[in-house]
């Protein structure tokens, strides 16, 4: 059965935007994209909230001119191809390799685990993954910690009532002093 893994970057004090929404502390170095390519390729569909789509439609549709770097290319080839179910009460349609979820959050998350394919079922955008960690849908937290206090914003969970207790799984400290902590979802 297919894992849900939840991947984010956040801020020390537990912030994923700050108290703009500016996440300009997360831009990642040539490290960080590196690992991330690869965390990505571990996917087999990727279910994301409408304002996290939407700022990702950009790499759908970048010009790949001269302008982009090797990088950005790599991390094209992997995002576009990859299925992408998007959960949004205003949107009618959707671009790219995406499709609207046809039904609530758990029923898709269901659906999803028992289809064949290779490949973890990620989910991002800050409001889906407090709803999927609410339901307790989330197997595996991959958590990037910028060095970096913003001292409000949007957080990384809000506070729920329910406990969970997660088994360490790995970690790693970034040259960019960006330290990476991988969870499991104790049962």
């Amino acid at each position: 059965m297919r894992s849900v893994t939840c991947s984010m970057a956040v801020t020390l004090d537990g912030y994923i935007a700050g108290p703009d929404g500016q996440f300009d502390w997360g831009v990642p170095d040539e490290e960080l994209v590196r690992f991330a390519n690869d965390e990505t390729r571990q996917l087999g569909v990727v279910l994301l909230g409408r304002k996290l789509y939407e700022t990702m439609l950009y790499w759908e549709n970048v010009d790949q001119g001269p302008s982009l770097d090797d990088s950005d290319r790599e991390w094209i080839g992997i995002w576009n191809p990859l299925p992408k179910v998007v959960f949004s009460t205003t949107l009618s349609a959707v671009q790219g390799n995406a499709r609207l979820a046809s039904g609530g959050l758990a029923e898709e998350i269901e659906r999803l685990r028992a289809e064949p394919g290779e490949g973890d079922i990620g989910i991002g955008g800050a409001t889906l993954a407090a709803e999927a960690a609410a339901l307790g849908l989330i197997d595996e937290y991959q958590v990037r910690v910028f060095p970096v206090l913003v001292g409000g914003g949007v957080p990384f969970f809000p506070q729920r009532e329910r406990r969970v207790d997660l088994e360490l799984l790995e970690t790693r400290t970034f040259s960019s002093r960006v330290v990476y902590l991988r969870y499991r979802v104790a049962r």
